[in-house]
């Protein structure tokens, strides 16, 4: 099946470390879990979310504006103010715990929360092992590089700074690999090594280095959409059919209220200003046009 292909048909469908302070380990919360013999899962139905009182959604720390923490130590960010609101709407508080790009999979496959709510971006072998549901942001791909040396041709590139886990890892190593990877673990490592300058330029998704560029005076997304636009979207455990079906429920619901322009509005506008079209990045309906 083609990516094309999967996004449509998701579409048609309805689409590592815990905070301290709550207490409870990946055991003791599994122990009031679902099971799936068929996946090997394990997974808290809606009605066990609602008994427990609390939602836990995994989240970045680092990756300002959609997750990130604070000065406060709060959790802020377009995919906080969405998770926010699912819970609201279960009618159970929220408990975020940050994730690695790396470890979106193992982090909700394992129990440990019940959304990978982590910018994640659906591609063909990610849905095989998570259930993605509804999109709620479209993306490509970015490159950010110092003003002095500025990227604006991909074919320039002879080293590059990626985040393991990520679709800029995957698109560089299946489309230029010729191009030598230089690998961090987590965002903040992959800029603390373009800053040091121990790699030319970074790539992720375009909406995050055209804002990490606008707070960083001296570096520039010489390339501003790489590759075809695609889907980000929640995921849930393989086989957890009564979490993904609320929140492809929910996406209809929030589209009638234009919910997820009101996030772009609250989370985003401030950083990008007027140097981004809400439209090129807010889906609505779970609809990428």
């Amino acid at each position: 099946m083609s990516h094309t292909e999967l996004i449509k048909g998701l579409l048609a469908g309805f689409l590592t470390v815990g905070l301290a302070g709550c207490g409870s380990t990946a055991a003791a919360r599994s122990a009031s879990s679902t099971s799936s013999s068929d996946t090997g899962t394990v997974f808290r139905t809606v009605d066990e979310i609602k008994k427990d009182g609390t939602l836990r959604v995994a989240v970045f720390s680092d990756k300002a504006p959609f997750g990130y923490v604070d000065e406060n130590g709060d959790y802020q960010g377009y995919d906080v103010y969405y998770a926010k609101r699912i819970a609201k709407d279960l009618g159970v508080d929220v408990e975020f715990t940050p994730v690695s790009p790396s470890a979106r999979i193992d982090i909700v496959n394992s129990g440990q929360v019940d959304i990978t709510l982590a910018n994640f971006t659906v591609t063909d072998e990610r849905a095989s092992q998570v259930d993605f549901t509804a999109p709620y942001m479209k993306v490509a791909l970015g490159v950010v590089s110092p003003d002095s040396a500025v990227i604006t041709d991909v074919n320039d590139l002879k080293e590059l700074i990626v985040a393991k886990g990520t679709t800029a890892e995957t698109y560089f190593e299946e489309n230029y690999p010729d191009v030598k990877l230089i690998k961090y673990d987590e965002y903040a490592d992959a800029y603390n090594a373009l800053l040091d300058g121990r790699g030319p330029a970074f790539s992720t998704d375009n909406t995050e280095v055209l804002a990490w560029a606008k707070a960083n005076p001296g570096y520039t997304v010489g390339i501003t959409q790489l590759g075809d636009y695609d889907a980000i979207a929640p995921a849930v455990a393989k086989g957890n059919k009564t979490l993904a079906d609320f929140l492809n429920d929910e996406i209809q619901t929030l589209g009638d209220e234009q919910f997820f322009h009101k996030d772009y509005e609250e989370t985003l506008r401030p950083v990008y200003g007027d140097a981004a079209d809400p439209d090129e990045i807010v889906v609505e309906y779970g609809k990428i046009e």
